[in-house]
């Protein structure tokens, strides 16, 4: 089949790579894509924000199949657009993209499906969300309630700091996205990601991760958008995984299909682990990033096949999903003063960084006027590597990052470290 992938990012160079490697796959191509993605995609000239392009093109190259990486095009409909010209695609339409798209819809909606997540307020002012904050105790969660590029979230130590970031957020710290904001309970536990497959009516358990949001070692500083994760997630047992299915994914899949808002796609659940059971964090409506390079690291099958029968309603006839047994881990390389002002135009080497097995997705890369690779984003590399466990997949994909000359980029040197933490102790 032809195959339309939508996206630039380390998850879109995830899933090229391993949609080119499917035996369903006749031709990718990828939009706008990245260096990484030209190596196993046909890029074309397409802004995914331009729905009638997009159409146009999937007329004119006899697409069979849309997938849409980022979360943004899905939130503003274009899985509707593209539907309603007969078109397959692998994502939510507008109304279920809400999940993503507004923290308090999501919020709503748990309530109404007896979904256990935090207890939670909506304010629409900073004079409400001061009020609020009496009926919260320290640490405050804060969370702007539209899309923040995976930054929206604020964790307040004392009622002074949540004032204070309140007032930043309806001040404009996060743009339209903080108009609303959802005040949280603070949930207790260990956070871990579970991935499903839904095409409406069958879901499909597609794997765990643990990622980390934060920018520094040990988890410090503010939150990005992941510097590194790993997958499985042992933490997430098969108890707690079905668990999850039935207290929280499907409750969820059933409610939105209720409400006329059937679900295609991947469903990415953040999970707390707390003493009372798993509860929810929030929803995204796409793979993760860094999470789905892991993931494809460990898939066995034919995405391209599972990903059509999936938006097209046939995930029954579908073949069950495989998992390597090993550990993957990425690594992200991000580019010097990432989250806040990252320094672009630095010049990558990639050595033998991939010699060994491991694998290189690019997120945020360019060429420059002679060809070279340079950083043009935040984070940079997913450096990603598989192991018997994450002992040695740690070791792989940092062997694999130190093989790769990157002058102006850094990253995190202690990835996975509560799962190898958790093997040392055995």
């Amino acid at each position: 089949m032809n195959i339309l992938l939508l996206g630039s990012g380390g998850r879109e160079h995830a899933l090229a790579w391993k949609l080119a490697g499917s035996p369903s796959c006749s031709q990718l191509f990828a939009a706008p894509g990245n260096p990484g993605i030209a190596e196993c995609a046909d890029i074309v000239a397409l802004d995914p924000s331009d729905h009638k392009a997009v159409i146009a093109f999937c007329h004119e190259n006899a697409v069979d199949l849309v997938v849409v990486g980022p979360e943004a095009p899905l939130v503003a409909g274009l899985a509707d657009d593209l539907r309603a010209e007969g078109f397959a695609v692998f994502g939510p339409g507008k109304g279920a993209a809400q999940l993503e798209g507004s923290k308090g819809f999501t919020k709503d909606l748990c309530a109404r499906a007896g979904i256990p997540t935090a207890r939670y307020e909506r304010v629409t002012s900073l004079e409400a969300g001061w009020g609020a904050l009496k009926n919260f105790n320290a640490p405050f969660v804060l969370k702007a309630d539209g899309l923040a590029a995976g930054k929206g979230v604020v964790i307040a130590e004392t009622r002074e700091e949540a004032q204070h970031a309140l007032s930043e957020m309806f001040d404009g710290r996060f743009g339209s996205a903080g108009s609303e904001v959802v005040i949280e309970e603070f949930m207790t536990g260990e956070e871990a990601s579970f991935f499903a497959l839904t095409d409406g009516e069958i879901i499909l358990p597609f794997g765990t991760a643990q990622d980390h949001k934060r920018v520094g070692e040990g988890d410090t500083g503010p939150n990005t958008g992941g510097m590194g994760s790993y997958s499985p997630a042992p933490v997430l047992t098969d108890a707690l995984i079905d668990r999850a299915m039935r207290e929280i994914v499907v409750p969820t899949v059933r409610t939105l299909s209720e409400d006329k808002m059937p679900y295609r796609g991947v469903l990415y659940a953040g999970l707390m682990l707390t003493d009372e059971g798993p509860k929810l964090v929030e929803y995204n409506i796409r793979f993760g990033d860094p999470e789905c390079q892991v993931l494809m690291m460990r898939f066995e099958g034919d995405l391209a096949a599972l990903l059509h029968a999936c938006a097209t309603g046939d995930l029954s006839k579908a073949d069950p999903v495989r998992f390597s047994d090993d550990t993957a881990l990425t690594v992200v390389m991000a580019a010097e003063g990432y989250p806040d002002t990252p320094k672009k135009g630095g010049a990558i080497e990639l050595g033998g960084a991939e010699d060994d097995g491991a694998k290189v997705f690019h997120a945020g890369t360019s060429r420059d006027e002679d060809g070279g690779l340079i950083s043009s984003g935040g984070r940079v590399l997913s450096v990603t590597a598989r192991g018997s466990n994450a002992t040695k997949a740690q070791a792989a994909a940092y062997k694999a990052v130190d093989a790769i000359t990157f002058p102006d980029g850094f990253c995190r040197r202690d990835i996975g470290w509560r799962e190898v933490e958790r093997e040392t102790a055995e």
